[in-house]
C-alpha cells in the first residue's frame, strides 16, 4: 500500500494544510517514516503524534513540520495542539472504519503539516489540523480524486492561499467587454463599474495594448484582480514571442490574427499552451475561416468572428459564417465569440447562432451609465452572475 491524502481546511492564520502518505511498515513508506524519525533537521523535527502523552494514536503517525520552528511557541503549538489534532483524527478514522480491512498494525502515516508562524489561537489551530487531517486520511484511503473528478474540478477550481482566481471558461455564455480605449482614467473607471459576474471577460483592445503596452494588464488586475482578461495583440508575425509576452503579463489569453502565415498561428497557439493561457484566433477580414482552422496542426481555444468597427455602418465586412463546421475543423472543442455591431436587441440571436462569448464595446464602455449596460447584457446571457455553490462549498 502506498496511498496519497491532501486537505486545507480553515482560514487566517490558523489554517491548516496536511500532506500525508499511508503505507506499509516494510515497504517505502515504512523506510521513510523510519528515517524521518531518525534523521532529524533544525527547526523541522518530526513527532509521534500521540493523542496525549504516553498514548500514541494507530497506525503509527509522524507530524512533519512544513514551516521552520524558530520560535519556543511555534514549537508548543505544533506539540500541542498540532500534534494532538493529528493524532485524534487518526484515533477517530480507526474507530470509524476508514481503515477497512487493513492491518493497522502494519501501516504507519506521514503527515506533513503547515503551521503558519502567526498561529496564536489553539483552539483553531486544533479543530483546523483535526478537520484537514481526517480530510486528507479519507482522501487517500478512498484514493480521492478520480480523474474524472479531476477533469471536471480543475476549471472550477480556486486556490485558496492564492489570494486571486485564475478565471477559466468553463461554463459558456460570456459577456467579454471590449476596452478600445486609449485615456487610462476611462478605463479605470469603466472597470470599476463592471458588475462582478462569473460570465463577464475583460479585454484589453488593440488600441489600448498600443497606447500602454501590456502594462496595461497590471492596470487592469488592480482594479479587476480575479478577472479573466485578453491581450488582444491581433499577431502577425513572432507568434511565440507575442504569445509569451501576454503570459508574462499576466493575461488569460492572447489574440493572434487569422491573417497571419499559418506557422505564425500555429506558433502562437503552441506557445500559449505551453504557458497555461488562452490562444484565441481572430477572423476579421478572413474570407474562409473553416479552412484555416482545418489546416493548423495546433488547434486554438476560442475563434472569434469579427466585424470591424470602420465597416459596421455599411456591413461590407464577413461577420460570422458556418459556426458548426468551425467546431468540426477545430476538432469539437472551441468557444465561438462574436464581435461588432452586437446589442442587446441581438444577443439571443447571437447565441441561438452558436456564438459561446458576446464580446461588445462601445456600447457598454461609452455609455453614461457602464454598470446598468454591463447588466443589461448579462441578463441576455441568462447565466447567474455569481456561482455560490463554488464560494461556498469543495466540491
Amino acid at each position: 500500500m502506498y496511498l496519497i491524502g491532501e486537505a486545507l481546511v480553515g482560514d487566517g492564520p490558523e489554517l491548516a494544510h496536511v500532506d500525508l502518505v499511508v503505507g506499509e511498515k516494510g515497504g517505502p513508506v515504512g523506510q521513510a517514516f523510519v528515517n524521518g524519525l531518525t534523521q532529524l533537521s533544525k527547526g523541522h523535527t518530526p513527532l509521534l503524534a500521540v493523542v496525549r502523552p504516553n498514548l500514541m494514536t494507530k497506525p503509527a503517525t509522524l507530524v512533519i513540520p512544513k514551516v521552520t520552528l524558530k520560535r519556543g511557541e511555534q514549537v508548543r503549538e505544533m506539540f500541542g495542539p498540532v500534534q494532538a489534532a493529528v493524532a485524534k483524527a487518526v484515533a477517530d478514522a480507526l474507530e470509524e472504519g476508514v481503515f477497512g480491512d487493513h492491518d493497522v498494525e502494519d501501516l504507519v502515516i506521514l503527515a506533513s503539516v503547515y503551521l503558519d508562524p502567526n498561529a496564536a489561537d489553539y483552539n483553531r489551530i486544533y479543530r483546523f489540523n483535526y478537520g484537514a487531517t481526517k480530510l486528507a486520511l479519507v482522501r487517500a484511503l478512498d484514493r480521492f480524486p478520480p480523474a474524472e473528478t479531476l477533469l471536471h474540478e480543475k476549471d472550477r477550481a480556486a486556490h485558496a492561499v492564492m489570494g486571486f482566481k485564475v478565471q477559466r471558461l468553463w461554463d459558456p455564455p460570456y459577456l467579454q467587454v471590449a476596452l478600445d480605449l486609449v485615456d487610462m482614467n476611462r478605463i479605470r473607471h469603466v472597470l470599476a463599474e463592471l458588475p462582478d459576474s462569473d460570465h463577464l471577460i475583460i479585454e484589453a483592445g488593440t488600441p489600448t495594448v498600443k497606447q500602454f503596452g501590456l502594462s496595461v494588464i497590471s492596470e487592469i488586475r488592480k482594479v479587476r484582480p480575479n478577472a479573466f482578461v485578453i491581450a488582444d495583440l491581433k499577431t502577425l508575425d513572432t507568434g511565440n514571442l507575442e504569445a509569451r509576452m501576454a503570459a508574462d503579463a499576466t493575461a488569460d489569453a492572447v489574440v493572434v490574427s487569422g491573417l497571419a502565415p499559418r506557422e505564425t498561428i500555429e506558433k502562437a497557439l503552441a506557445e500559449a499552451k505551453k504557458t497555461g493561457i488562452y490562444s484565441i484566433i481572430d477572423m476579421l477580414n478572413v474570407s474562409d475561416p473553416v479552412a484555416v482552422l482545418g489546416g493548423l496542426a495546433v488547434k486554438p481555444d476560442i475563434v472569434e468572428l469579427h466585424r470591424a468597427i470602420d465597416c459596421e455602418q455599411d456591413g461590407t465586412c464577413h461577420v460570422w459564417g458556418n459556426i458548426d463546421a468551425m467546431r468540426e475543423a477545430a476538432g469539437g472543442r472551441l468557444l465561438v465569440a462574436t464581435a461588432g455591431g452586437i446589442r442587446v436587441e441581438n444577443v439571443r440571436e447571437a447565441l441561438a447562432a452558436g456564438s459561446q462569448v458576446i464580446v461588445v464595446g462601445r456600447a457598454i464602455t461609452a455609455s453614461k451609465d457602464v454598470h446598468h449596460a454591463a447588466e443589461e447584457f448579462l441578463e441576455q446571457l441568462g447565466q447567474p452572475e455569481i456561482d455560490q455553490f463554488r464560494v461556498r462549498t469543495d466540491f
